[in-house]
């Protein structure tokens, strides 16, 4: 990975979720560490997240909800990033997410699950290390 070029992430907040804080406060430890941020503000639909994902050549998404509404969207959110050729992106989630949910959500492709109290540095150096730059050409 080149290390000149900063990764790109797409911070998005799925569904009705109108509690954004915890997503700008990620989005911006993640703009402080050089990463370059995209953050897709309240209410994406799984489909505006993928547009957006496809359209700003990020190599991360990650996705912050709190409303419970994860098994629901999460799993039309990598649908549609696998039907835009998507699916080699490094897709992370935060918030409120139940323990018995976490294993189906990792099945379904999402790398990481980063719950209430983690540290923004373990989020920041999983990211870093597991992130690729995708070739642009």
């Amino acid at each position: 990975m080149d290390s000149s070029t900063p990764i790109r992430i797409l911070i998005a907040k799925p569904g009705l979720d109108g509690h954004d804080r915890g997503a700008k406060v990620m989005a911006r430890a993640f703009r402080d560490a050089g990463f370059e941020v995209i953050y897709t503000g309240l209410f994406q639909t799984p489909e505006m997240i993928a547009n957006a994902a496809l359209q700003e050549d990020v190599s991360v998404v990650g996705l912050s909800i709190l409303s419970g509404a994860h098994m629901t969207l999460f799993p039309r959110i990598m649908e549609e990033l696998t039907a835009r050729g998507l699916d080699d992106l490094l897709v992370v989630a935060g918030g409120t997410i139940p323990d018995e949910d976490r294993a189906e959500i990792l099945e379904m492709g999402v790398a990481a699950i980063f719950g209430p109290g983690t540290p923004m540095s373990t989020a920041i150096e999983y990211v870093r290390e597991h992130a690729s730059h995708r070739d642009s050409s």
